[in-house]
C-alpha cells in the first residue's frame, strides 16, 4: 500500500496555504470572509474583491472562485458537513452573481 503523507509544517509553525491565502495573486480578501454563515455574504465579497483586486491574474470569476475552491480544499477534513455545505452554497451565489450556469449543466447534447 502507498504511504500517507503527512501535513508538515514549516519551522515556524505555520502552514504554506495559510500564507497562499494572504498573499496570493488571486485577489485581495476581506478579513475572516471565509468564517461569515451568509453564502450570498460570502459570495458578495469574493466578487467585490475580485473586481477590485489589482493583483489577480484570471478573470474576477476565476479568481474569486479558485479563492473559494481553494480554502474549501485547504480546510480537508477539518471542514464540518455543515460548513461544506455552505461553501457550496456560496459557489452557487457566486456562480449566480457573475451570470454563470449552474455547475454540473454544461452545453445540453441536442435531441437527435
Amino acid at each position: 500500500m502507498g504511504r500517507r503523507t503527512t501535513t508538515r509544517r514549516r519551522a515556524g509553525g505555520r502552514y504554506w496555504s495559510a500564507e497562499v491565502t494572504r498573499t496570493s495573486n488571486a485577489l485581495d480578501l476581506e478579513r475572516q470572509v471565509f468564517r461569515w454563515r451568509d453564502p450570498r455574504r460570502i459570495a458578495a465579497s469574493l466578487k467585490r474583491s475580485a473586481e477590485v483586486s489589482k493583483r489577480r491574474k484570471g478573470t474576477p470569476y476565476q479568481s474569486a472562485m479558485s479563492m473559494l475552491t481553494f480554502y474549501a480544499n485547504r480546510a480537508g477534513r477539518n471542514l464540518s458537513a455543515d460548513r461544506r455545505r455552505l461553501l457550496e452554497r456560496a459557489k452557487t451565489e457566486l456562480r449566480t452573481l457573475f451570470g454563470r450556469a449552474p455547475a454540473g449543466r454544461g452545453k445540453q447534447r441536442a435531441a437527435r
